[in-house]
């Protein structure tokens, strides 16, 4: 009998995308709905308290170690959505690649404390500010301003949570100087709305990985039908190489899988001030739309005292 029994045809090398069986195995493993016959469960709690040890292991290792046959094995893994063992193994790898922080060591575990944790959101978000200040290239931004000056709209976009709520903030920030922004981070919307843009529009693209499917076909499809795209990314991604002005950052992240990330900040900030120049370009429209905005809050509320500036 063939180690794993593979199917004709079977392609060890396929990613996740378009095969079948369990995504995370380390949860199926732990799943109380999937049932497993009694030889099964042994393989299963093997597996479970040696999960570094299976990459190296063949199937005739694991089913020695369990006290099990091979056969058995084979069913096990097929219980767990794979074609075979080496098939589990793979998605097993992959898994644990992508799961090692959380599943070893996580930093921050022994309790928590108010001023230590406020102390390293803010340690980090000063040291993420400070790399992304030496890092931003000045000329990129004066293009991006330049670029939305005189635009008949802009659609900002992220897909995700940090890149989403940036990319929303960035359209609440620009309406305001009065170029018509919008929003979306429905990437079927994003596709279409790209579609629609022209060669008098901007397209804004925010995504931390630089990877994310939707932004990057975005970006491709507005480039042809002559809109200007612009992206907050990661240098060396495929939307930075997409897009026509990329405002590239490379920020780290510190090991802490209980603390929010601190490149948003940073992103945030690259957004702040590309407004803040696009708004000193336009100072008559500006100021006119921003005392409108706050006369109208005014007679909404009543409230005349100081609020913030821009808002």
């Amino acid at each position: 009998m063939a180690d794993d029994l593979k199917h004709p045809g079977h392609d060890e090398t396929l990613p996740y995308k378009g095969r079948s069986g369990a995504v995370d195995l380390i949860s199926a493993l732990h799943s109380s709905q999937i049932k497993l016959a009694v030889q099964e469960q042994k393989v299963a709690d093997y597996v479970k308290e040696h999960l570094n040890d299976i990459s190296a292991m063949t199937i005739g290792d694991l089913a020695e170690n369990c006290s099990v046959s091979k056969p058995t094995v084979v069913r096990f893994c097929r219980s767990l959505g794979c074609e075979g063992f080496r098939d589990f193994k793979l998605r097993l790898a992959q898994n644990i690649a992508v799961s090692a922080q959380y599943l070893f060591g996580a930093h921050g575990a022994e309790g928590s404390d108010a001023d230590a944790a406020i102390d390293q959101v803010l340690g980090a978000m000063f040291a993420t500010l400070d790399i992304m200040r030496r890092q931003i290239d000045t000329d990129r931004l004066e293009a991006a301003r330049d670029a939305c000056l005189d635009k008949r709209q802009i659609l900002f976009s992220g897909i995700g949570g940090g890149s989403s709520f940036v990319a929303q903030e960035a359209s609440n920030r620009f309406f305001r100087l009065g170029i018509p922004s919008f929003f979306t981070n429905d990437s079927y919307v994003l596709q279409m709305r790209a579609a629609a843009l022209g060669a008098d529009d901007v397209l804004f693209l925010v995504s931390a990985s630089g990877e994310a499917d939707a932004i990057v076909a975005a970006a491709e499809v507005a480039n042809g039908y002559g809109a200007t795209t612009i992206c907050v990314t990661r240098p060396n991604t495929r939307l930075a190489d997409a897009a026509k002005i990329a405002l590239l950052t490379d920020l780290p992240e510190d090991s802490d899988i209980y603390k929010p990330t601190a490149s948003r900040y940073a992103h945030l900030a690259i957004v702040d001030t590309l407004a803040m120049t696009v708004a000193q370009e336009m100072t008559d429209e500006t100021k006119e739309n921003l005392r409108r905005i706050r006369a109208s809050l005014t007679a909404y509320h009543g409230r005349t005292g100081p609020q913030p500036l821009g808002d």
